[in-house]
């Protein structure tokens, strides 16, 4: 079955920057769409950045337009988000996800199109 391992996540000072990766394993099929989501306590999940596997396709949420960047290393089936000008609104747990099914240049944003989830990474952006 299809393994997600985030890492990255930790404490930022507002303004500060944080990169975090997400590798898949476990499946010989590739991914097609990779993405993250946040979420905080007692709100639902929330769309953040997904990237097709090509590269060519990104989709970000108008919350971090900006200041985050979404890219990939195929050959390591590693998504990689680069998140600057971190604010403490930022401040939640961060899940990786990957769809297989579609098509490559498919990006989508909602929760029930990703098949696959990591078990999420804390960020905490201090004031």
């Amino acid at each position: 079955q299809v393994q997600l391992v985030e890492s990255g996540g930790g404490l930022v000072q507002a303004g500060g920057s944080l990169r975090l990766s997400c590798t898949s394993s476990g499946r010989t099929l590739s991914w097609h769409a990779m993405a993250w989501f946040r979420q905080t306590q007692g709100k639902e999940r929330e769309f953040v950045a997904a990237i097709s596997r090509s590269g060519g396709t990104t989709s970000y949420a108008d919350s971090v337009k900006g200041r985050f960047t979404i890219s990939r290393d195929n050959a390591k089936n590693t998504v990689y988000p680069q998140m600057n000008s971190l604010k403490p609104e930022d401040t939640a747990v961060y899940y990786c996800s990957a769809r297989f099914r579609g098509g490559e240049e498919v990006v989508l944003r909602k929760v029930y199109e990703y098949d696959y989830w990591g078990q999420g990474t804390q960020v905490t952006v201090s004031s």
